[in-house]
């Protein structure tokens, strides 16, 4: 039982770190689009899309672990808007905090003053993330309770049933 528990967990956090690595690709294309634009060349080694959706995708990871850490249990329904995406925040600044001491053990010491510039970049581009996906995970719950109260007729339920079942009043 202890398997399948980790597994959903790991499935859950690869698709987090997908989904975050989808919006900072794009936000990647727009950076590289506006460079383009402004100066013509775009001034850098790994192209914009690619290294933002790379680090999206870490930082849903990231993410993810911070938020089993903290919040362990609770379910996105019994969860704040802003407590998520301060969640969020806290996973991206630490995913640049990461990223910042790496390459400064790898090469740059003197690299560890960016993070002045990436910690906060970094998070509120988690914050956004994480605040677009419980937005989208309410949605999807949403839908599913929708499609229930759509088969409660079929169960032989009345409306009134069905609302006082669903929980949408009564």
């Amino acid at each position: 039982m202890k398997m399948k528990k980790w597994l959903r967990r790991v499935r859950g956090a690869i698709g987090m770190g997908l989904t975050w690595a989808v919006a900072w690709f794009g936000a990647g294309m727009i950076m590289l689009l506006g460079l383009l634009l402004v100066t013509g060349s775009t001034g850098a080694d790994v192209p914009y899309p690619l290294g933002f959706g790379a680090f999206g995708f870490v930082a849903g990871v990231t993410f993810s672990g911070v938020l089993g850490i903290a919040e362990g249990r609770r379910r996105f329904d019994q969860m704040s808007l802003p407590r998520f995406a301060g969640w969020g925040a806290a996973g991206g600044f630490l995913l640049s905090a990461i990223f910042v001491v790496v390459v400064a053990l790898v090469g740059d010491p003197a690299f560890l003053r960016n993070l002045v510039v990436l910690g906060p970049v970094f998070a509120f581009g988690g914050a956004a993330s994480a605040a677009g996906a419980l937005a989208l995970a309410r949605r999807a719950e949403d839908r599913e309770s929708l499609e229930a109260s759509e088969g409660a007729g079929e169960a032989g339920l009345t409306e009134d049933d069905s609302r006082e079942v669903l929980g949408d009043g009564g």
